[in-house]
């Protein structure tokens, strides 16, 4: 029985994980189909101003962003800042549990 439990728990994350990386792709395909587009705009109404440089650089960064989260490369935010902030909030509700039972008692 347990066995049937982590298999599935197992398939049910990389499920999870192949949807991640496909929103990824799915994101970098529409940057790559519209950053032309932008950069085709910006030439005809403004070539005066560049302004195309900024749409794409920003989106870039976000791109960067989304695919060093997706493959789990990310320099912060990682599983174990994770695992470290919940057992954080975990250790501080017990605290305010064990103040508020601890006060009630007193009244």
């Amino acid at each position: 029985m347990e066995k049937d439990f982590t298999e599935t728990v197992r398939y049910f994350d990389a499920q999870k994980k192949v949807k991640e990386i496909r929103g990824f792709y799915e994101h970098l395909t529409v940057y790559a189909l519209c950053n032309p587009i932008v950069i085709v705009v910006n030439y005809m109404t403004s070539p005066e101003y560049l302004w195309w440089i900024w749409s794409v650089m920003g989106w870039g960064i976000a791109i960067v962003l989304h695919g060093l989260k997706v493959f789990s490369l990310p320099p912060f935010f990682n599983k174990k800042w994770e695992e470290k902030k919940i057992r954080e909030i975990l250790e501080k509700e017990n605290q305010q549990r064990l103040e508020n039972s601890h006060g009630n008692r007193f009244k």
